[in-house]
C-alpha cells in the first residue's frame, strides 16, 4: 500500500498569479516555444509549470510533524505560493535561480515520499530518493506540458497519435538534449578552438547552426527563384495622379505582397467573357494619413483596377459584396447577384480563377500601394511547379469550407508561384543535410553513420537534427505562402492562415514575398526558431514517440499531466494534414516510420466527428467515450501511485434543457470516461489559459478558462451513496467551493463550468450513487443536480442583499433594463419589503407614464458618493463600479471600491449573479460589464488596498 500525502494542487493554488501570467503570455511571441511551429489550443507555459509544481510538492497541511499549527501551515503555504508566483513569470522562464528554487522543493517532497514508502514492496523501483520519477503526457499536442516538466528537472516523455505533434515535441524536448553544449559546426562560427564548447550552453550551438544554414537556404532559394519576386519600378506616369508616389519615381521598391481577388465569369450573358472579382473589400490601408483603396474602372466592355490614395468611399468597404446580413457577391459589370450556391457550382466545375488587385511595396515612410500591371501577373503565372504534394483534402471535416469551392487537394490552396517556392525550400532542406554533415566532420565531430532515429550523436545524426528545424521552418512558411493569407488593412500586413482552427474560404488573399523582410519572410521564421532554441530548458532527457493513448505503455510509473482532445471542438488530424504533406516531403528520410502514411492517421483520433461514423452523432459519441475511457484507464492503471494526475479540459457544457435536465455532451462524455476508468476528482482549478480578449461562453463552446482536474484512482473500498446523500453532500460542499472560486475572481463566464469540478468531486468519491429504484445515477443526472445546486447557491447569496437590490435582481431577471408596468413593479416591491418610490429615491429606478425601468450604468450620476448615500444599495455599488470602470479603468474603480469597504464582497457576489442571469437569458451585451468587472477585480482590489487612507482590514481580502 502506497503512503501518500496530499499535494498542493489538491488543497490550494495562487490562481490570480497563475491567471495573470497565463493571460499575459498570450501576447508574447519573441522566443516563445509556440512560435516554433503552429499548433492549436496550446496551454500557456505559466499554467503548465504551476500545475506541475503543485502536483509534485506536498501541501503543508499534510506535514504535521513539520508544521503542527494552522499558522505554521499558512506561513509555509504562502512561501510555496511565492515560489509559484515567481515561477510563472515569463521573465523567469530561463532564470536558473528561480527554476532551481522550484526544483529543490520538488526534490524535498520526493525525498519525503520515499522515506514514507521505504518499506513498499516495490520501493527500489518506485521510490528511489536519488532519482525523480519521469513525466509523461499521452496527448502531448503542441508540447507545452512536456517542455515544462523538463524545465522543472524531470525526464520528459511525450506521445501523440499525430505525427506533426510528435515532430514538434521531438524538436523541443528530445533533440536539443542530445546535442547540448556542443559548438556550432558551420564555417562562420566554428573557430577550431578546443574549449569553444564552454561558450555554447544548452542548445545555443544548435541554434547558431539553424540560423546559419537557414540563411544559406534562403539565399540559395533566392538565386534559383528570385526572378519570381521582382521589385517594382515607380514611373513618372504612375505619379501623375498620385502625388504620394513622386518621391519614388525612378526607384525600384521591394514588394511586400501581391493582393489578389478570386474571379468567376459574369452570370450576365452580356458579359459572359468577363471574369468578375469576388472581393470582400477594396480597402488596402486604414492607417490615418496613409489611406488607400482599390477602385475598379469599367470601360470597353471590361474593367481594370486602379489604386488610389486618400479616404475611401463608403462603397469600397464591402468590395463586390451586396452588404447586409447574408450578403452575396454582385457582378461588377451588371450588378447581378451571385449567390454562394452559384459560386460553389462554378468553382467545382473549374471556373474560378484570380485577378491581381494591387501591389504592396516597401517605401521610406511605410507601405506603398500600387496599381497592378499586366507584367506583374505574367511573372506570377510563369511559375511552373514540379513534384508538388498530391494528397487529397478530406471530403468533409470540422472547420473546412474550401472543398465546396472545387479545392480537392492540398496543393489547390497555393498559387503556382507559392508551390514553386515551397518545393524549392523543401528540396534545399534535403540538399543542406549533406553540406551540414561535411561541415560537422570538418569541425571535428565524430562520424558514426548512425541516423537520428536510431539514437546517433555523430555528424550524420547532427546534420539530420539541424534539418529537422529547417524543415519545420519550411512547414511554417506554408501559413504565409498560401491563398488563405489575408491582408490586414488596419495594420498594413498580412494575416497568416489558421487565425482560427479552420480553413474557411478566403476570397481576396495576400501573396507575400518570402524575401521582403516582412510577414512570411523565410529568414524571419528561421530567426524565430533560433530564438526558441536558445530559450529551451537545460538538458534533461526527453523522448517523443507516436503512440495511441488508448493502448500506450509509456505512462508506467510516471507522473502524468495532459490536455486531451475536447470532444468535437478541433479536428487536429484533418487540420495538421496541411503541414504533414509538406513535412513528409521534406523529412521522410529522417523519420521514415513517423511519415510512413500518406496522411495523418485519422480513424483512431479521439474526436467525436460524425463524418467518420456514417454521419451518426450517436456513433461518434460512443467512439469518443470508448476511446477516452480506454485512454484514461491506462493512466489510472499506470501512473505513479504517489502523485495525482492533472487533466486540462476547456469544453463548455451545452446549456440546453431536455427531458433529464441540462445536457452537456462534451463534459458529460469526458467525465463519464474519467469516472468509469476509476478516477476520483479531488481538486478542480479554473485557469485562464484561453484568449480572454472577447466575451466567450455565451454563444460558443470555448471557455476563457481551462478547468484543471486533479484526479487520483478511486479507492477500491469506496462506499456507495443514495441520491439523497449525494444531494445533501452537494448542498453542503458546493456553496463553499463556489465562494472559494469567486474569491479567486474566476470569470463569471466560466463559473457554471468550474462548478462542475467540485460537484463531480462529490459524485466521483462514491463507487456508485443509487436512485430510489436502486439504479446508478448517470453523469448526466449528476450534472443536472450540480447545476440545480449551483443555482440555489447563487440565489441564496441574494439573502445578504438589501431589499432594494433583491427587488432589482428579480426585475432584471424578467426584463433586464427594459420598461415594465408600474403596477407589476409595485406588487413585486411589496413582496420584497420595499417600494417603487423608495427605489426612485435610492437612485436605481426611473418611473413615468405608468412604466418603470432600471437605470443603466451610463445613466447613473458621476458625483455619487457611497459614504454619504443614505439609502446605499448593492445594486448601486455594482453599476457605479461598472460605470467608473468603463470611464476610468481599474484605477478609477479602485478609488470607488475603497469607499465600499465591507460591502465590496456583496458587490462582487451580485456581479456574478447578474452575469449568470444574462447567460441564461442570452443577453450577451448586458453581460459584458459584469464579466469585465469581475475579471478586473483582483487588480481593482489591489489598487484599492494600496490607497493610504483605507484601512486594509475593512476591504475585501483578496
Amino acid at each position: 500500500m502506497t503512503k501518500t500525502r496530499k499535494k498542493l494542487i489538491e488543497v490550494a493554488l495562487p490562481l490570480d498569479a497563475i491567471n495573470a501570467a497565463s493571460t499575459r503570455e498570450k501576447s508574447i511571441r519573441h522566443g516563445h516555444p509556440s512560435t516554433l511551429h503552429p499548433w492549436w489550443a496550446r496551454r500557456p507555459l505559466a499554467a503548465a509549470r504551476a500545475v506541475l509544481f503543485a502536483q509534485l510538492v506536498d501541501d503543508p497541511s499534510y506535514l504535521p510533524e513539520e508544521f503542527p499549527t494552522e499558522e505554521e501551515e499558512k506561513k509555509e503555504r504562502d512561501r510555496l505560493f511565492e515560489i509559484i508566483e515567481e515561477l510563472v513569470l515569463w521573465e523567469n522562464t530561463t532564470n536558473e535561480r528561480v527554476l532551481e528554487k522550484a526544483r529543490a522543493e520538488i526534490r524535498k517532497s520526493w525525498r519525503r515520499t520515499c522515506a514514507d514508502n521505504k518499506n513498499h514492496p516495490r520501493a527500489d523501483e518506485l521510490f528511489n530518493p536519488k532519482k525523480l520519477p519521469a513525466f509523461h503526457d499521452p496527448f502531448a499536442g503542441g508540447g507545452a506540458i512536456p517542455l515544462e516538466a523538463q524545465r522543472l528537472g524531470l525526464e520528459s516523455y511525450a506521445s501523440d497519435l499525430n505525427p506533426v505533434a510528435v515532430l514538434i515535441n521531438k524538436a523541443m524536448i528530445e533533440i536539443p538534449p542530445k546535442f547540448a553544449a556542443r559548438p556550432p559546426v558551420n564555417p562562420e562560427s566554428n573557430t577550431g578552438q578546443s574549449d569553444i564548447s564552454a561558450a555554447w550552453k544548452g542548445a545555443t550551438g544548435l541554434a547558431e547552426d539553424v540560423r546559419y544554414y537557414g540563411k544559406w537556404m534562403r539565399d540559395e532559394a533566392e538565386k534559383r527563384i528570385g526572378h519570381l519576386y521582382p521589385k517594382v519600378e515607380v514611373t513618372a506616369e504612375m505619379a501623375t495622379e498620385r502625388p504620394d508616389l513622386k518621391r519614388y519615381v525612378g526607384r525600384k521598391l521591394t514588394v511586400i505582397a501581391w493582393l489578389w481577388a478570386r474571379t468567376v465569369r459574369s452570370p450576365n450573358p452580356a458579359f459572359a467573357d468577363v471574369e468578375v472579382p469576388l472581393a470582400s473589400t477594396f480597402i488596402l490601408s486604414k492607417k490615418k494619413g496613409s489611406e488607400a483603396y482599390v477602385e475598379p474602372v469599367i470601360e470597353d466592355g471590361g474593367y481594370h483596377f486602379v489604386v488610389k490614395a486618400g479616404t475611401p468611399p463608403e462603397v469600397a468597404k464591402r468590395g463586390t459584396k451586396s452588404g447586409g446580413s447574408g450578403s452575396v457577391f454582385l457582378c461588377l459589370m451588371s450588378g447581378v447577384p451571385m449567390p454562394f450556391e452559384h459560386l460553389r457550382s462554378v468553382a467545382k466545375a473549374g471556373g474560378m480563377s484570380s485577378s491581381l488587385m494591387a501591389v504592396v511595396a516597401e517605401g521610406d515612410l511605410g507601405r506603398v500601394y500600387l496599381s497592378p500591371a499586366p507584367e506583374y501577373e505574367s511573372v506570377a503565372l510563369s511559375a511552373m511547379p514540379e513534384d508538388t504534394p498530391e494528397t487529397d483534402l478530406p471530403e468533409r471535416a470540422l472547420g473546412f469550407r474550401v472543398q465546396q469551392y472545387g479545392m480537392t487537394k492540398w496543393r489547390d490552396l497555393f498559387t503556382e508561384r507559392q508551390l514553386v517556392t515551397l518545393t524549392t525550400l523543401s528540396d534545399l532542406v534535403s540538399e543542406g543535410r549533406e553540406r551540414i554533415r561535411l561541415d560537422a566532420v570538418a569541425a571535428g565531430m565524430p562520424e558514426d553513420c548512425v541516423p537520428l532515429r536510431e539514437g546517433g550523436t555523430g555528424a550524420t545524426s547532427y546534420a539530420e537534427a539541424v534539418c529537422v528545424y529547417l524543415g519545420i521552418a519550411m512547414s511554417k512558411e506554408t501559413v504565409f505562402l498560401v491563398t488563405q493569407a489575408r491582408w490586414r488593412s488596419g495594420e498594413g500586413k498580412s494575416a497568416p492562415a489558421f487565425g482560427r482552427q479552420a480553413l474557411p474560404m478566403v476570397w481576396d488573399f495576400a501573396e507575400v514575398n518570402p524575401y521582403a523582410g516582412a510577414g512570411g519572410d523565410f529568414l524571419g521564421i528561421v530567426k524565430g526558431i533560433e530564438q526558441t532554441l536558445r530559450n529551451l530548458p537545460p538538458p534533461t532527457v526527453g523522448c517523443a514517440a507516436q503512440e495511441d493513448a488508448a493502448i500506450q505503455a509509456v505512462s508506467q510509473a510516471k507522473i502524468i499531466s495532459t490536455d486531451p482532445p475536447y470532444y468535437d471542438n478541433i479536428g487536429y488530424a484533418d487540420l495538421s494534414d496541411y503541414f504533414y504533406v509538406w513535412l513528409r516531403r521534406t523529412l521522410r528520410d529522417v523519420f521514415p516510420s513517423l511519415f510512413a502514411t500518406l496522411a495523418v492517421p485519422k480513424f483512431e483520433e479521439l474526436v467525436a466527428t460524425p463524418f467518420r461514423h456514417s454521419g451518426s452523432k450517436e456513433k461518434a459519441e460512443t467512439f469518443f467515450m470508448d476511446g477516452m475511457t480506454r485512454a484514461i484507464q491506462r493512466l489510472a492503471a499506470q501512473s505513479h501511485p504517489a502523485f495525482p494526475i492533472s487533466i486540462y479540459y476547456a469544453f463548455k457544457q451545452s446549456e440546453k434543457e431536455g427531458a433529464s435536465g441540462i445536457t452537456s455532451t462534451g463534459w458529460e462524455t469526458f467525465l463519464d470516461a474519467a469516472i468509469y476508468a476509476g478516477f476520483s476528482v479531488i481538486g478542480t482549478w479554473p485557469m485562464r489559459t484561453e484568449n480572454t480578449t472577447r466575451l466567450v461562453g455565451m454563444n460558443t463552446n470555448a471557455l476563457a478558462s481551462s478547468i484543471v482536474l486533479a484526479c487520483r484512482p478511486r479507492p477500491g473500498n469506496a462506499s456507495m451513496a443514495t441520491r439523497r446523500e449525494f444531494v445533501g453532500a452537494l448542498k453542503e460542499e458546493l456553496p463553499v467551493a463556489l465562494r472559494t472560486m469567486q474569491a479567486g475572481s474566476i470569470a463569471p463566464v466560466d463559473l457554471a463550468q468550474a462548478a462542475i469540478g467540485p460537484g463531480m468531486a462529490v459524485f466521483s468519491r462514491y463507487a456508485r450513487v443509487l436512485d430510489i429504484s436502486g439504479s446508478p445515477l448517470t453523469v448526466r443526472d449528476a450534472l443536472s443536480l450540480i447545476n440545480q445546486t449551483l443555482e440555489e447557491a447563487l440565489a441564496e447569496q441574494e439573502g445578504h442583499f438589501d431589499a432594494d437590490t433583491r427587488w432589482a435582481v428579480a426585475w432584471f431577471e424578467q426584463g433586464g433594463f427594459n420598461q415594465g408596468d408600474f403596477g407589476i413593479a409595485e406588487t413585486l416591491s411589496k413582496a420584497k419589503n420595499t417600494s417603487v418610490d423608495g427605489m426612485i429615491e435610492a437612485g436605481i429606478l426611473k418611473a413615468g407614464g405608468g412604466k418603470v425601468r432600471l437605470l443603466r450604468p451610463e445613466e447613473l450620476p458621476d458625483d455619487w458618493d457611497p459614504e454619504t448615500d443614505t439609502r446605499r444599495t448593492v445594486w448601486e455599488m455594482v453599476h457605479h463600479l461598472i460605470r467608473v470602470h468603463n470611464q476610468s479603468g481599474e484605477p478609477g474603480a479602485a478609488e470607488l471600491l475603497a469607499k465600499l469597504r465591507a460591502d465590496a464582497e456583496s458587490a462582487r457576489d451580485l456581479a456574478y449573479r447578474l452575469y449568470r442571469i444574462c447567460e441564461q437569458k442570452n443577453r450577451a451585451q448586458e453581460a459584458l460589464g459584469y464579466n469585465a468587472l469581475v475579471q478586473s477585480w483582483p487588480e481593482i482590489a489591489r489598487l484599492a488596498r494600496e490607497r493610504p487612507q483605507v484601512e486594509q482590514a475593512t476591504l475585501l481580502n483578496e
